[in-house]
């Protein structure tokens, strides 16, 4: 094994010297960034890397994250997958139960050892004995408001569910709507369910033994609060998905939401005023004392099984994490992307962006909320390969959705779901 990995570091320091081949190395990156602007900062930062190092041509393929589940095994299968491919912790179990990953030990080491990874980030790839990706960004769910239409409703900023409940209330008039709540089968209404989930004392899905621990007070407390909460929302709300909670918010027919990053809708298609643009933690239950959300980092996994290919990915992901050009990457979405990297936090790529510059102290906000995420199925310290399954079948908004639409009680639904969730684990 030392002396394959001490081939591809030779074949690296070739290709990132200029060594010249008959052909470049040509890697193809998948990644689910699909609005034009991001694809577009992508292509930049792309084009500026090829032009460095004419030995390595990566190329982008964006995908969607609704279709890449069933897309990227059918790829793979095939024989023509991606080299690089962009993921979140569940869907990396999902690829490596199919063989298509390769482990990033060596690379993931060499960047700790240079940019130090915020242990968080890159914790949910380390399992089984080997790093399966390299933190790119990360992400953390917030409570989004304007701090004028609290202050006209004489209202503080909620801490606990029942605070937040009476000000939601409060905030309904008008023909406005005091909070908007998905509770649409998909990745968002897990995110937003999950969000209370941590905040009741449900954190963990997992027993220690890979057994569904779904089926609890706890969890049928945050799924009941959530449902009361949902009833103060927009009669489509049950449809929503990221876009259309961001919409409600920016045209202030929405007094909170939850949501990674309202920045970028707030600036382009509302008030574009930061100082009345509110943002804290998730409220937790009045029984709970702290704080939490869903948080977790998005990655990048290396899937190709040709070392020369393997080499040229590792010079561009470590040239992509350097902090000139880290926090252009970051800033394709300002405000949304949160540094994976101790010196990625401080660099001046990333917090001379003109927007994170606007809107520093909400950022500053959300990079501190982001210390005290978890996300679903990494809480125990082990990782179970059936959370790819419960995660792609949504099964978590799949509960929420028994309440929502189907009118089943919280606790008849959480049961539901834990049969689910042990039906999936079981195959």
């Amino acid at each position: 094994m030392r002396t394959r990995l001490l081939a591809v570091a030779s074949l690296a320091s070739m290709l990132l010297a200029g060594t010249a081949y008959a052909e470049p190395v040509s890697l193809t990156l998948w990644h689910m960034e699909q609005p034009p602007h991001r694809v577009q900062r992508m292509q930049e930062l792309l084009d500026e890397f090829n032009k460095a190092h004419p030995g390595v041509q990566v190329k982008q393929e964006p995908q969607s994250w609704g279709e890449v589940y069933a897309k990227a095994p059918a790829a793979f299968a095939a024989g023509n997958g991606p080299d690089m491919l962009f993921t979140i912790p569940d869907f990396t179990t999902l690829i490596k139960g199919i063989d298509a990953l390769v482990p990033v030990d060596d690379l993931a080491k060499d960047l700790e050892a240079k940019h130090g990874f915020v242990p968080a980030t890159i914790a949910p790839y380390q399992y089984d004995g080997h790093t399966w990706a390299i933190p790119a960004y990360n992400m953390a769910i917030s409570m989004w408001y304007r701090n004028s239409a609290l202050k006209a409703a004489g209202i503080e900023v909620p801490k606990t569910w029942s605070e937040w409940k009476a000000a939601a209330e409060k905030l309904s008039a008008d023909g406005k709507y005091g909070i908007g709540l998905p509770a649409n089968k998909q990745l968002y209404t897990d995110q937003t369910v999950y969000s209370f989930m941590v905040n009741s004392g449900a954190a963990d899905i997992y027993n220690e033994d890979g057994s569904i621990a779904f089926d609890k007070p706890q969890t049928v407390e945050a799924y009941q609060t959530y449902a009361d909460l949902q009833k103060l929302s927009p009669p489509d709300s049950t449809s929503w998905t990221w876009g259309e909670a961001e919409a409600c918010f920016a045209s202030a027919s929405c007094g909170t939401i939850l949501q990674f990053s309202v920045i970028n809708t707030y600036e382009t298609q509302a008030e574009a005023d930061p100082a009345d643009l509110g943002v804290a933690p998730v409220p937790h239950a009045d029984n709970q004392s702290d704080s939490a959300t869903i948080s977790y980092s998005n990655a990048i996994m290396l899937t190709t099984k040709d070392e020369a290919k393997q080499a040229g990915a590792k010079v561009f992901l470590a040239w992509l994490l350097e902090p000139q050009n880290y926090g252009r990457f970051l800033t394709m979405e300002p405000g949304l992307f949160l540094p994976v990297t101790n010196d990625g936090a401080k660099a001046e790529s990333f917090w001379s962006d003109p927007i994170v510059t606007k809107y520093k102290s909400q950022v500053e906000t959300m990079v501190a909320n982001s210390q005290t995420g978890k996300l679903f199925g990494f809480t125990t310290g082990k990782v179970f390969p059936s959370i790819g399954a419960i995660s792609g079948q949504n099964v978590i908004a799949e509960t929420l959705q028994k309440i929502v639409v189907d009118g089943q009680s919280a606790a008849d639904a959480v049961k539901a779901g834990q049969a689910r969730m042990s039906e999936i684990a079981a195959k």
